[in-house]
């Protein structure tokens, strides 16, 4: 059993910054990608920014310079600074891993339960 845990949403407003953390545990092997998706009201998810487990990052176009994201493989824990926030960031954001666990050889996908982040303009 793997569970994604995240911590660090909430109302900010226009130019503010948070910070989101997500904790894997459980069965886990190896842990392939770590990342953060968002969805917004009547729309579909959407990647914000992933990283893999050797480091390389990859992040949405309109994130880049203001979001930063960051691993501790040590931890199982992924991390998201958003700074410069605006209220085109308001979502609920959802922490993502692909992942293999002890008992079965391929890798899958992970979701947390998501956390709300809302931008008042």
């Amino acid at each position: 059993q793997v569970q994604l845990v995240e911590s660090g949403g909430g109302l900010v407003q226009a130019g503010g910054s948070l910070r989101l953390s997500c904790a894997a545990s459980g069965s886990i092997f190896s842990i392939n990608v770590m990342g953060w998706y968002r969805q917004a009201p009547g729309k579909q998810r959407e990647l914000v920014a992933t990283t893999t487990s050797d480091g390389s990052v990859n992040y949405k176009d309109s994130v880049k310079g203001r979001f930063t994201i960051s691993r501790d493989n040590a931890k199982n824990t992924v991390y998201l600074q958003m700074n410069s926030l605006n209220a085109e960031d308001t979502a609920v954001y959802y922490c993502y891993a692909y992942l293999r666990t002890r008992y079965i050889l391929r890798a899958s996908d992970y979701w947390g339960q998501g956390t709300q982040v809302t931008v008042s303009s």
